[in-house]
C-alpha cells in the first residue's frame, strides 16, 4: 500500500462517526491490501466487547456456539504478548486447536494470518487481524511489505474504538518537545536534513532521534506524515516567519529548500 493510499485511509478511519463507518472501513481496507479478511476485536476493562470485520456472520456466530474463545490460539497466543505475531507461530498442537483450525479454514477464514495485539488504558485488549489463503512464501513477503502499516492500522482502530468507549474521557496528545517542533517546521519548508541540522547545530544522528521521536507520538508512517500530522493538530505552523525568531536560523545567505528527504 503506497503512503498517499494510506493516509487517505487514515483520514476516513479518523472521521468515522460511529461502528457502522468502522465496520464498512474494514471492506474498503481488506479491498486495498487484496486479502480474504481484515477482523478488529476489543473488550474494555468491564468486559464489554466490540468486534467489526469481514468474517462471514454464519462464522461469528458459530464461533460463538462453539465457544472458541476458550481454545482459539490466536486469542490465547496473543493475549500474553505485545508484539505482531505470524498465526503459524502460535502453539496449534493441541487436539482441540487443530480442529478449530480446520473449521475455520472451512468457513473461509484463509490459511496463513497475521495479528496484532493491541493494549490500551485500564486493562482494555484489542487484536486486529489480516488473513487470507496464501503459500507460505507469498505470506511471508506479505507480512514483510506490509508489517509497518498493518501495525499504524491496529493503533488507529483502536484509537477511533476507544472513542466509542462509554464513560471516558479522550487520550491527551503526547505533545512534541521544542526541538522536535523545529526539526518537522524546517523539513515542512521544504529543507534537507542536512540543512535542518546545520541550521539547528546539531548531527544529522540527533536530528533523525528528534524526527523518529516526533513520529512515535504522533503515530506516523514516514516522515511525511508525520509532518503531516504536525500540521493537522496545530502542532507545527509553516509560513513567512515560522521559528525564524527561535534563533535557530544560521547566519548565513538564504538556502534553497529542497524535498525533505525521507
Amino acid at each position: 500500500m503506497t503512503a498517499l493510499r494510506l493516509d487517505n485511509f487514515l483520514e476516513r478511519l479518523e472521521q468515522a462517526r460511529g461502528l457502522d463507518d468502522v465496520q464498512g472501513l474494514t471492506f474498503a481496507l481488506r479491498d486495498l491490501f487484496g486479502v480474504d479478511h481484515i477482523v478488529y476485536h476489543w473488550v474494555s476493562a468491564d468486559g464489554e466487547q466490540y468486534g467489526c470485520g469481514t468474517y462471514d456472520p454464519v462464522w461469528i456466530q458459530h464461533y460463538l456456539d462453539r465457544e472458541y474463545l476458550r481454545v482459539d490460539p490466536v486469542v490465547l497466543g496473543c493475549f500474553q504478548r505485545f508484539h505482531p505475531v505470524e498465526w503459524k507461530r502460535l502453539d496449534w498442537s493441541s487436539k482441540q486447536a487443530q480442529a478449530f483450525q480446520r473449521d475455520a479454514i472451512a468457513h473461509g477464514v484463509g490459511n496463513q494470518g497475521f495479528s496484532v495485539p493491541v493494549r490500551g488504558p485500564n486493562g482494555q485488549f484489542a487484536l486486529f487481524s489480516v488473513s487470507t489463503n496464501a503459500t507460505d512464501d507469498d505470506w511471508a513477503r506479505f507480512t514483510q511489505d506490509h508489517q509497518r502499516d498493518l501495525i499504524l492500522i491496529a493503533h488507529y482502530f483502536n484509537k477511533k474504538a476507544l472513542e466509542f468507549e462509554k464513560h471516558r474521557a479522550p487520550e491527551p496528545t503526547k505533545p512534541l518537545s521544542p526541538r522536535e517542533v523545529d526539526a518537522l517546521t524546517f523539513l515542512a519548508m521544504g529543507y534537507a536534513r542536512a540543512q535542518v541540522a546545520e541550521m539547528l547545530s546539531i548531527s544529522e544522528h540527533t536530528l533523525r532521534a528528534y524526527i523518529e521521536s516526533a513520529r512515535f507520538k504522533l503515530g506516523a508512517i514516514n516522515t511525511t506524515h508525520a509532518v503531516a500530522r504536525a500540521m493537522s493538530e496545530g502542532m507545527i505552523v509553516v509560513g513567512g516567519s515560522a521559528r525564524a525568531a527561535s534563533g535557530a536560523w544560521p547566519g548565513k545567505g538564504t538556502i534553497p529548500p529542497r524535498a525533505a528527504a525521507e
